[in-house]
């Protein structure tokens, strides 16, 4: 059941996790449940354009990832926390929603998916960052040991830039250009912990080799794969593979390229909302 809201935000609501953890979210809109899944250094404020777009036949649940906004973060980091986070929003609307997520989100949906196969009715995964070949640098094992040591001695801002320029690939000047958006970049200098937790979300994916399937073996749930035309070369063969592996449909969007669901989200409702309109009663 939800909890009282606690937060000095009328507008959002909250949920405790299994493991104690208080995870807030807005809703939106009324119909079928949606939960939309964050990617990294982001917050439910990044998808609040999608959330009004689905709310017109929805309802959307955008929440705050835990370490992230309003919500808490208690003990160590595991997936399957992640995972119950979400499965304590799916039991408080219903029992049974589909999931949207972008990024890595997009990998949390998946594996949330596949963990909850019950609770998942159909999950859309937008640019799930997954490297199976050598269209671009494998993502080192060691990042998250690095990145938690930045955290740990009080240099978030540098884990922030190490996560951009290794984990993502960003070149200097587009971190440059980032750090001068002063507000947008003391945000995610303050989920610099998630980013960590990112890292460790995506590990064994980013190698530069091919997928197995062991991960995703409970995946039930009908699965769409979503890519942009806009986006970096590695994005369709990582996709792809991944949509063949766990028996996803795979479009591209015209267009579209990685920040599209935070920035032009109405670009994506052509591939979702029929989709949804299958999935969900």
């Amino acid at each position: 059941m939800p909890k009282k809201n606690s937060s000095p935000d009328p507008s959002l609501h909250q949920v405790v996790s299994a493991d104690g953890t208080e995870i807030s979210y807005e809703r939106h809109g009324d119909g079928p449940v949606v939960i939309l899944v964050a990617q990294a250094l982001s917050d439910l404020r990044d998808n609040r354009r999608l959330a009004a777009l689905l709310a017109a036949s929805h309802t959307v649940v955008n929440y705050d990832r835990r370490g992230r906004g309003d919500s808490g973060d208690v003990g160590s980091w595991r997936i399957a926390r992640e995972i119950a986070d979400i499965e304590a929003l799916i039991d408080a609307h219903g029992g049974r929603a589909a999931l949207f997520g972008a990024s890595s989100g997009a990998i949390l949906a998946v594996d949330t998916a596949a963990a909850l196969p019950e609770k998942v009715a159909g999950v859309i995964a937008f640019e799930p960052p997954v490297i199976v070949d050598d269209r671009r640098a494998p993502v080192p094992r060691d990042l998250a040991d690095h990145l938690q040591q930045l955290v740990d001695e009080g240099r978030g801002a540098d884990a922030v830039r190490e996560f951009h320029r290794v984990a993502l690939g960003a070149p200097s000047f587009m971190i440059h250009a980032m750090r001068l958006m002063i507000g947008p970049w003391r945000t995610m200098v303050a989920m610099a912990q998630t980013a960590v937790y990112d890292t460790r979300l995506c590990a064994g994916l980013q190698d530069g080799t091919p997928l197995t399937g062991d991960r995703w073996s409970g995946l039930r749930a009908p699965s769409l794969v979503l890519l942009g035309s806009k986006s970096a070369p590695f994005m369709d063969s990582g996709t792809r593979e991944l949509s063949t592996l766990i028996g996803a449909r795979h479009a591209t969007i015209e267009g579209a390229h990685h920040a599209t669901p935070m920035m032009k989200p109405v670009a994506l409702m052509p591939s979702i909302v029929p989709f949804l309109g299958e999935v969900l009663p």
